[in-house]
């Protein structure tokens, strides 16, 4: 799977460079994206403006690795997404499970207000 990944100071900016996202390739985006819950910085904004198609087991592997990155105190924001990659995820009812953006700039600021929200709670539990 190709990819083109853009480290910023509070997230990474990766895009997906492939016209489908199939179920042969959610080992490497589960790898790809999972090993970035092992680095400073956490958060992951996924660009997905080049798909055109997705099928069933990798809408679910996004939204399971979505999961695991809220988990972990980490934010996973998916922005760009098709119109028809966008009907698919809602026809297979996936798409209510997403944490969705229009823009990257919409979902940078999803980012921020996360990591405000995060850092709130926390100094509420001392």
């Amino acid at each position: 799977m190709r990819v083109k990944i853009d480290t910023r100071e509070k997230f990474h900016a990766i895009t997906i460079l492939e016209d489908n996202l199939a179920a042969n390739m959610t080992a490497d985006m589960d790898k790809s994206l999972s090993g970035l819950l092992q680095n400073d910085v956490k958060n992951v904004i996924l660009n997905l403006k080049d798909i055109h198609s997705i099928d069933n087991a990798a809408a679910e592997k996004l939204v399971r690795i979505q999961q695991a990155f809220y988990e972990n105190n980490a934010s996973f924001v998916i922005f760009g997404m098709n119109p028809i990659v966008e009907k698919t995820l809602d026809e297979s009812d996936l798409l209510s499970m997403m944490n969705v953006a229009p823009t990257e700039s919409e979902a940078s600021d999803i980012v921020k207000m996360e990591m405000i929200e995060r850092e709130l709670l926390d100094e509420g539990l001392e």
